[in-house]
């Protein structure tokens, strides 16, 4: 499974689906939260933070603890996170440029938003999402990262290799 998931240009070209179906769902929820101009994470903190109490709690005491802590006081932070990240990460999906962080980084907000109670459509990103990193450089093979990653490995070495002849050559 992996090998064909890494390697078959049978599931780069079915992966390319799943990553533009994720990458339109976070952008348009991006999109909608910045021109919306109404959106405000900390009425969404506070209710997850409420969760994480009573009986049967919905939410666990330690990340209602973290969300009470960290999340709540810095609630204008975490709202251009959100709106933005969410954004930027369904365009670079759908481009397939940075593919992997991209998809990492989607997946570390769906966490969040499970975390935080939220069920919605979260659990099925997050299956969707675990295909695209497991499929590593074979999600952005039709995509910007096709021409991209090697121009960025080709630039790092030549940078890499000046540094080393610098040194070389001082010693």
């Amino acid at each position: 499974m992996m090998n064909f998931l890494r390697n078959s240009k049978i599931a780069a070209g079915l992966l390319v689906f799943l990553r533009v179906y994720i990458g339109y769902q976070w952008m348009v929820a991006g999109y909608g939260k910045i021109t919306g101009g109404q959106f405000d994470a900390s009425g969404y903190l506070q209710g997850a933070v409420a969760a994480s109490g009573g009986d049967n709690p919905a939410v666990q005491a330690w990340w209602g603890t973290f969300l009470e802590a960290v999340a709540l006081p810095n609630a204008e932070l975490f709202t251009f996170l959100v709106m933005w990240g969410e954004l930027l990460v369904g365009m670079a999906l759908i481009l397939g440029i940075f593919t992997n962080f991209s998809a990492l980084m989607g997946i570390t907000m769906n966490f969040a938003f499970l975390f935080s109670g939220t069920v919605s459509t979260n659990a099925q990103m997050v299956l969707i999402t675990v295909f695209i990193i497991a499929a590593g450089a074979n999600a952005g093979k039709y995509g910007l990262d096709r021409w991209v990653i090697p121009f960025l490995k080709e630039r790092t070495t030549i940078i890499k290799k000046r540094k080393q002849d610098k040194e070389v050559a001082a010693a």
